[in-house]
């Protein structure tokens, strides 16, 4: 393809609003797709692929190419190899030891795969993937996850009716085991206490075929909003949208529910595929500071689950610190649960 001035422009934009301005790069990428309405789809992917791929290597993007023999000497170091800052390397090798840590960071940096979630309430995985051949649009069933369809190549699925009637959310596989866990039936009380813009709620609901009260609760009344509007494209009406404005509201619920599920803030180390900027903008007191917001909302949410209920705890994190170690310390610090 021939290269177009505004295409390059673009990028370079888009590359000082990510790494001067503190943007994010999602959001970035989603702006500067809609800059020229004459681009074509594969103008499209390169813009948006090479911001992700320079934000990506930023690391190896520096003059050090230039310089003879040297390349190939860091190249070997992983922290130049696969990008990383040097603190994100040590935290790395601390936690998971050096073998499971370069498996770890070499693939958070292979490039995103687009992954749909199938909304059950209104269709099922084989007439989805019927009517999106349709739209060119060739997608493959994913042994073990029950709702998935992957695409064959990377397309603008925003943009499809099936979008807009409801019948898919895009959501990435590991994220579609979430729900899994809960282990819920139609007419239970489910809460989900860090809901932000419900992608594992929604998942939920189709679960719960609709039925009974899926409770979805977080401190962002934006993130809940966007909920608001996804359920309803969703065909979802058994959600009740709930803002933790004081801590009356978690009060109000102790011991009401079946199923709770604690989707925690994290450091977000195990989604650097999908946000690579955040490689770079992650610092290491967020980290650790990180880890006491887990404990805390452990601790105070687990207090909704009623006797004999069921709560489930996830991160997008791989740190055990993170994972096994705050279940650990629950567990050990709060009665009743097993």
């Amino acid at each position: 393809m021939r290269l177009h001035r505004n295409l390059c422009f673009t990028v370079i934009d888009s590359l000082m609003a990510i790494f001067n301005e503190g943007a994010y790069a999602d959001k970035v990428v989603a702006l500067a797709l809609k800059k020229d309405k004459r681009w074509g789809s594969k103008d499209r992917k390169f813009v948006a692929e090479t911001i992700y791929e320079i934000v990506r290597w930023k690391r190896l993007n520096t003059p050090v190419r230039r310089i003879k023999g040297k390349f190939d000497e860091l190249s070997k170091i992983r922290k130049f190899k696969e990008s990383i800052p040097d603190w994100m390397d040590e935290i790395g090798v601390e936690e998971l030891g050096e073998k499971k840590w370069s498996q770890e960071i070499a693939a958070q940096n292979k490039q995103a795969e687009v992954i749909l979630r199938v909304n059950t309430l209104k269709t099922t995985k084989e007439k989805l993937r019927a009517i999106l051949i349709d739209d060119n649009i060739e997608t493959e069933f994913l042994k073990d996850y029950p709702d998935a369809l992957i695409l064959k190549e990377r397309a603008n699925v925003f943009l499809t009716q099936a979008f807009k009637d409801g019948l898919f959310e895009v959501q990435d596989a590991s994220s579609q085991l979430v729900a899994y866990y809960l282990d819920v039936e139609p007419g239970m009380r489910v809460v989900d206490t860090c809901a932000g813009a419900g992608g594992k709620t929604l998942h939920l609901a189709s679960l719960m075929k609709n039925k009974g009260q899926l409770i979805a609760m977080d401190i962002y009344e934006s993130k809940l909003k966007q909920l608001k509007t996804r359920a309803k494209r969703n065909g979802v009406h058994n959600v009740e949208f709930r803002v933790i404005d004081s801590t009356k509201v978690i009060k109000k619920l102790h011991e009401k529910a079946d199923r709770v599920l604690i989707d925690a803030p994290c450091s977000g180390l195990g989604v650097l595929k999908r946000n690579p900027d955040s490689k770079w903008k992650l610092k290491p007191e967020f980290v650790e500071n990180i880890k006491k917001t887990q404990a805390e909302v452990l601790e105070n949410y687990s207090k909704i689950v009623k006797p004999g209920g069921k709560l489930v705890y996830a991160t997008c994190s791989v740190l055990p610190s993170e994972n096994q170690e705050q279940i650990k310390h629950f567990l050990n610090s709060v009665h009743g649960f097993t």
